[in-house]
């Protein structure tokens, strides 16, 4: 068993460099049937993948899978059929289904896939010596993925091995991520540390968090100068989409170009004191728990306890006033002017 050190993430795969035989000479399990199980399980079949789903008997996407023309069995027949496993669905979940369902299955010369590198960095699940460890992560959600994929196209994957077993690892890895598209718009290769402590921060201090809790406090902030919450949610909430689009294709410069003069003289001089010395020292820290593994230790928790404290917090920022100005207001516009609402 060799570790596999990455090259320079500039280094992006095509089709050209992924060789679709590989994994189409495979036996493969899908477990769980989300939109991101969806989405890998019905691609792989329309490369040519021997492909089934391995989902429990009381599971109500039995019937959608087979109606759309899979092959649905127990996550346990799955795994005894397949010699590569794809483990997919919630990170918390998935050493249960490993115990259960893929360790018993698992010989040498198998290949172990994941969909994020959550539950192998964090050691919630530690595969044995003799399998390929790989992982094969889009860069979108489930429905993007299979939309892309049946219009020609594709969504942007990251790849990485953990572990390679057969020495041939990463060239299966690439053959899986062809297989749904991710090659036709390029594959990146990582590790499954980079991937999850990455894509946990950005979760959770950028994108998701970072902006939800900026989002809530500019709406506070000019609803207690006394500005109507109408007009404040339009102010904060409503340019979100176009922004975010405008960044998506041609990066921050590309958003201060398309804005006015005025606009992006206010992001060059007052954007840096919203994020100033305090965010940053806060930053540093969400990141120490995400690499430290505080993070990944309270959410398992929480989550085997039942999910009272998420839907605690969920409650709360339900009843926010922007949520709640949000409900008013957006029936009342034209979808262009809610797009980022």
């Amino acid at each position: 068993m060799t570790k596999a050190t990455p090259p320079p993430v500039t280094d992006v795969y095509d089709d050209a460099d992924a060789d679709l035989s590989l994994v189409q000479a495979r036996n493969v399990a899908i477990l769980g049937y989300d939109a991101q199980a969806r989405a890998h399980a019905l691609c792989l079949r329309d490369s040519g993948v021997d492909v089934r789903v391995g989902l429990a008997d009381e599971s109500p996407d039995r019937e959608l899978a087979e109606v759309e023309g899979l092959g649905v069995t127990t996550p346990y027949a799955a795994c005894e059929e397949a010699d590569l496993v794809m483990v997919l669905g919630p990170d918390p979940e998935q050493p249960a289904v490993y115990v259960e369902a893929v360790e018993p299955n698992l010989v040498d010369g198998d290949a172990l896939f994941f969909g994020t590198g959550f539950a192998v960095r964090f050691g919630l699940i530690k595969p044995p010596a003799g399998v390929d460890v790989c992982m094969v992560a889009p860069a979108g959600p489930g429905e993007l993925v299979r939309r892309q994929f049946v219009d020609g196209r594709g969504v942007p994957v990251l790849v990485a091995v953990e572990q390679d077993a057969s020495g041939v690892a990463f060239d299966l890895a690439l053959s899986y991520a062809r297989a749904i598209g991710g090659t036709r718009a390029g594959a990146l290769r990582t590790t499954f540390a980079e991937q999850a402590e990455t894509t946990l921060f950005g979760e959770q201090a950028v994108h998701c968090g970072g902006l939800s809790a900026l989002v809530q406090a500019g709406f506070a902030t000019l609803a207690a100068a006394g500005y109507r919450p109408e007009v404040a949610y339009l102010a904060c909430v409503s340019q979100l989409g176009p922004m975010a689009e405008l960044v998506s294709a041609g990066g921050l410069m590309r958003m201060r170009e398309a804005v006015s003069a005025t606009t992006a003289y206010g992001d060059y001089t007052r954007g840096p004191r919203v994020v100033g010395d305090a965010s940053s020292q806060q930053l540093r820290r969400i990141l120490d728990e995400v690499r430290d593994g505080t993070f990944a230790g309270e959410w398992v928790a929480e989550y085997a306890a039942g999910l009272g404290d998420h839907r605690r917090l969920a409650e709360e920022n339900r009843q926010h006033p922007v949520e709640r100005t949000g409900e008013r207001l957006r029936p009342l516009l034209g979808p262009a002017a809610t797009a980022g609402g």
